[in-house]
């Protein structure tokens, strides 16, 4: 995002919940009844734990006389909870360490919402994806290309992968100025002729205070990087964030890794840009089919 979003605007409310002294029983019926998949447990209006449809399914399997359990028996109460104010980001990161799909909003100690994956990833598509374990793969070598039809002395790159096709765990890495001239030529070409990236006392006037290169243009830096794949990459889907500005001029840095093989010649990579500082300015998952180079004629 180029600007920061708080939990609030995406969050849901009102939250669903049910006090911790009810049974299971009808805490499973307002599951089943209300088609939700959760339940944020209150004890005196203060969210205390949740229950869950797979904490009734292990209830449903256990022996004894499971209907004397109330929801204090079974929810958890390890209760993981984000800021209304706080930046999406946060909420994301709670996500990831965790390894949950649901955040409870508490603001002063009352429950104002709810967040979940869902809801984040209209703004960070890639957030409810995980990357898979690379588990033991052929070692990678660095690898030039030799299929790029020119290069320039201000790219620089560096490609690891088997050289003979992509393969999980791959990865490149290429970086370039986006100059005054880039940005011109961008707008030309695309028509994309915002003021904020060409007007500098236009610019001033706005959020960012100066003029910033266009999203699309610090983002196509990814796909330089994928020509530089071992093989002949063409995309078939790209999701992305925009989670920084980045001022003309600056020099920005695509990163690439092969995180999961999806069929025999198509394969999912993580994707960021970072700017000259190092901050991660664009964040996604790309899918993309690898083709053998043809061979030349002659």
């Amino acid at each position: 995002m180029l600007v920061p979003l708080p939990v609030r605007d995406v969050m849901q409310s009102p939250v669903q919940t049910i006090d911790r002294d009810s049974p299971v029983v009808a805490a499973a019926r307002r599951l089943r009844d209300e088609g939700i998949g959760s339940l944020v447990v209150t004890e005196d209006g203060a969210p205390v734990g949740i229950i869950t449809e797979s904490d009734v399914v292990a209830v449903a399997a256990a022996e004894g006389d499971t209907r004397k359990l109330t929801v204090a028996d079974v929810m958890s109460t390890a209760l993981v909870t984000v800021g209304p104010d706080e930046e999406i980001d946060a909420a994301v990161e709670r996500f990831r360490a965790h390894g949950i799909k649901k955040l409870p909003v508490v603001e002063d100690g009352d429950l104002v919402g709810m967040v979940t994956t869902t809801d984040v990833s209209n703004y960070v598509p890639h957030v409810a994806r995980s990357a898979p374990k690379l588990g033991d793969r052929p070692e990678r070598r660095r690898f030039t290309r030799p299929d790029t039809l020119y290069e320039n002395a201000d790219w620089e790159f560096e490609s690891y992968g088997v050289a003979d096709g992509i393969d999980v765990g791959d990865h490149v890495r290429f970086s370039k100025t986006l100059s005054e001239q880039d940005v011109e030529r961008f707008a030309e070409v695309s028509g994309d002729t915002n003021r904020l990236h060409l007007d500098d006392e236009f610019a001033a006037g706005t959020r960012f205070g100066r003029r910033i290169v266009h999203g699309t243009l610090v983002s196509g830096v990814i796909s330089a990087a994928l020509a530089r794949l071992p093989g002949l990459t063409i995309y078939l889907s790209q999701e992305l964030s925009y989670r920084g500005p980045v001022d003309v001029g600056e020099r920005v840095t695509a990163h690439c890794e092969v995180v999961e093989q999806l069929r025999e010649d198509r394969f999912r990579l993580s994707t960021a840009v970072d700017d000259a500082d190092g901050n991660c300015v664009v964040e996604g998952d790309a899918v993309v089919i690898s083709d053998p180079i043809p061979e030349r004629s002659g």
